[in-house]
């Protein structure tokens, strides 16, 4: 019996348990995301190293006299290495470039991974929350059909009137149906949070039930570094990137290449050679368009930074928000359980005096009414202070 209890308890899906899950599911995109990042800076980096390559070719023209080649027939078969010399540095500016894009893949995976993480933990609390809502309900219709029947018992006795019958039926039926809407919404809480790592959402969920749980007292994080900023930081450095790169058609490229092998009117081994080039590109007229180019980038780099400005104010003011939301829903958590328990007090109250004919059957009602509502609103209190701490850790850059 011990084993079977453990076996169940095993299968409650905890908070973190359905952040890992969800987290498993979608670890295949940020690979992705990541090895894409990296397959940039590889090829920028193959830019800095000697390109070999093997040609061979053979050229026929109409006769000697065609003095453009070397004779009637001519025969290639060469061996070749090239280097580019970074002197106007654009190799340099394609591996930051590369880095940059790298940089702000990696800070879109973890902004991705955070806010997968957010909406697992919304989904969750709405999940725990809508089932709770409907035991509130549920508690809150048998206590209606258990007035009912008494009601009907009195007046079958003539106790009371044919009006609290009446009353007593279409609060009944009023908590049935809030019982069915609860239920609806129970349901397709499930699908949302299912929904994050599997196809089979109908599936009913086992999650712990947090909100009975002792809450701990609102914190004052500090408040941190936004992933955001990381973001932000790599595109300034990509703009940067671009900026120089767009400098480096303004100074001269130089580039060495080796060649060894054939290059005659006839196949022979004797007539094997080499040859070595020293390619040094100027430019002239193209500095206008560069320097364009370069200042365009400059000035959306700067506009990053402008960015940055505006988002550090508006993640502060999200920062404050939360922290004041966190802290006044716990205040209010507190007076929901008084308000329960008021409620408990005050329809036990009616039901004693209806009994003894001092009270009517509407005070009743309205007492079933008024406790089922505290309950709500204490459960409700408690899944926004989880869900509103959630915000603050977001919010504080954690």
């Amino acid at each position: 019996m011990v084993g079977m209890i453990a076996a169940m308890a095993y299968w409650v899906l905890t908070l973190e348990e359905c952040v890992k899950r969800a987290e498993a599911a979608a670890s295949a995109v940020a690979r992705r995301e990541a090895e894409v990042a990296g397959r940039g800076i590889a090829q920028a980096k193959a830019g800095f190293l000697p390109r070999a390559e093997v040609g061979s070719a053979y050229i026929g023209n109409s006769g000697a006299s065609f003095i453009a080649l070397n004779g009637v027939r001519e025969y290639l078969g060469q061996f070749m290495v090239g280097e580019e010399v970074d002197t106007s540095g654009r190799l340099r500016a394609g591996l930051a470039r590369a880095r940059a894009d790298r940089e702000a893949a990696e800070a879109g995976v973890l902004l991705s991974g955070r806010d997968l993480k957010r909406a697992v933990t919304g989904a969750y609390y709405r999940l725990v929350l809508a089932r709770r809502l409907v035991e509130v309900n549920h508690q809150a219709l048998t206590e209606a059909r258990a007035f009912e029947t008494r009601a009907r018992l009195l007046a079958q006795g003539g106790e009371v009137a044919r009006a609290d019958v009446v009353k007593a039926a279409s609060q009944a039926a009023f908590l049935e149906q809030a019982e069915r809407a609860a239920e609806l919404d129970a349901q397709i809480a499930n699908y949302e949070l299912a929904s994050f790592w599997t196809a089979e959402v109908a599936e009913p969920l086992e999650v712990e039930d947090v909100l009975e749980n002792s809450l701990p007292p609102p914190e004052s994080p500090p408040f941190l570094r936004r992933l955001e900023f990381n973001l932000l930081e790599a595109q300034r450095k990509g703009f940067l990137a671009d900026a120089r790169a767009a400098r480096a058609q303004l100074y001269p490229q130089l580039s060495l290449v080796f060649q060894y092998g054939l290059d005659a009117s006839r196949v022979a081994w004797p007539e094997r050679g080499y040859a070595a080039f020293v390619n040094l590109h100027i430019p002239v007229f193209d500095w206008f368009k560069s320097r364009n180019q370069a200042q365009q980038a400059e000035l959306r780099a700067r506009q990053v930074e402008a960015n940055r400005e505006i988002a550090t104010r508006t993640f502060s003011k999200e920062y404050q928000s939360a922290l004041a939301r966190v802290k006044r829903i716990y205040e209010q958590i507190g007076m929901t359980v008084e308000q329960v328990r008021l409620s408990e007090e005050n329809l036990k109250l009616s039901r004693v005096r209806y009994e003894g004919g001092e009270g009517s059957a509407l005070d009743v009602v309205a007492a079933q009414q008024q406790l089922t509502q505290a309950r709500s609103n204490r459960y409700a209190a408690v899944a926004a202070y989880l869900t509103a701490r959630a915000d603050l850790e977001v919010a504080s850059g954690r």
